[in-house]
């Protein structure tokens, strides 16, 4: 069964236009103008269960958007989505307990004077957890996100990364079965970053959960997602394998070697030397090729190929695109 089923999904509002200057803010109380905005167009994808896709692009791409339909706060101008074999915008109650959607920028709303523990006693009460459930889940939580320390706090009194740690608790004491992940990252210091993904990672192996991540973090979209779905103006531009996406749009890879004694230019362009380890650009084609002749040539101690930094392979494909 497909978890998440979007085909030909287009969404498009009216934004209001106003010129500049006392005459024309007077004229607008009298006539508003109006300009049509396509946020999404004839944007199609599916979403087997246990898969985690990295859906990514540039700013206004049209990300947040779709997650906003997918989760069932948007109503789209047209197209078909399901998700869990539901219509989101419906809203029925069995549909939002078996989903997610937190977002880093905002990730717990509500009263910011309750406690954390009077916060998950609430999302208890409002998705109808069994409290044997909710007892096995929060010990489980409390161990992955490090939760016993808050749980007597006060949500205001939390710093950003554990405003993000609880904000994930109070979206999974319910066992959701989809996750829509918007920008879970952002604000966080490298410790805190990698404790969430870190998190999201066991939570999907635990449960098998399917979750649909947006960040502009390549971190988090390496270190995650075996699948990307890059969106730009509305459209999807690429949907497949990360490492395809790569080798499709860095036609080079890098060596990177420690020896004694250098390589010479013929082995390749040199983009990084220090204290006996050099870093090699060497096109594809030609990476086996060389790394032989670097392996006769030097007194190799370590040699490794990598993929260019997926930071410049999703700037490139946001820059000149992929057609």
């Amino acid at each position: 069964m497909t978890v998440i089923d979007v085909s030909g999904l287009s969404m498009s509002f009216r934004a209001p236009v106003r010129k500049s200057g006392l005459r024309a803010a007077f004229g607008s109380l009298v006539r508003r103008e109006y300009r049509e905005v396509q946020a999404l167009d004839d944007v199609s994808f599916a979403i087997e269960p246990g898969e985690v896709v990295g859906f990514i692009g540039p700013n206004g791409a049209g990300k947040t958007t779709t997650m906003k339909i997918l989760s069932g706060i948007l109503h789209p101008t047209s197209g078909d989505v399901r998700v869990l074999e539901s219509v989101p915008w419906q809203r029925r109650t069995g549909f939002l307990k078996r989903i997610a959607f937190v977002r880093g920028s905002q990730p717990v709303g509500g009263s910011q004077e309750l406690t954390v523990m009077d916060s998950l006693e609430y999302q208890r009460l409002l998705y109808d957890v069994p409290q044997p459930d909710f007892g096995s889940t929060l010990t489980v939580l409390e161990d992955l996100l490090r939760l016993t320390p808050l749980l007597e706090r006060q949500l205001r009194a939390l710093s950003l990364g554990e405003r993000m740690r609880v904000g994930l608790a109070l979206a999974l004491i319910y066992r959701p079965e989809v996750l829509f992940l918007d920008e879970p990252t952002i604000g966080l210091d490298v410790t805190a970053a990698g404790q969430i993904r870190e998190f999201v990672s066991d939570y999907v192996t635990e449960t098998g959960a399917t979750v649909l991540l947006t960040s502009h973090y390549m971190a988090d979209v390496g270190s995650l997602c075996p699948r990307l779905i890059l969106i730009d103006q509305g459209r999807v531009e690429y949907d497949g394998p990360l490492a395809e996406l790569s080798a499709r749009l860095s036609p080079y890879k890098l060596i990177r070697i420690t020896a004694r004694g250098g390589p010479g230019p013929d082995f390749g362009e040199v983009v990084e030397s220090s204290d006996g380890m050099w870093v090699l650009r060497v096109p594809r084609d030609e990476v086996a090729q060389t790394t032989s002749r670097l392996l006769q040539a030097l007194d190799v101690v370590d040699l490794a190929v990598e993929e260019p930094p997926l930071e410049k392979v999703i700037d490139r494909a946001y820059r000149e695109g992929l057609r």
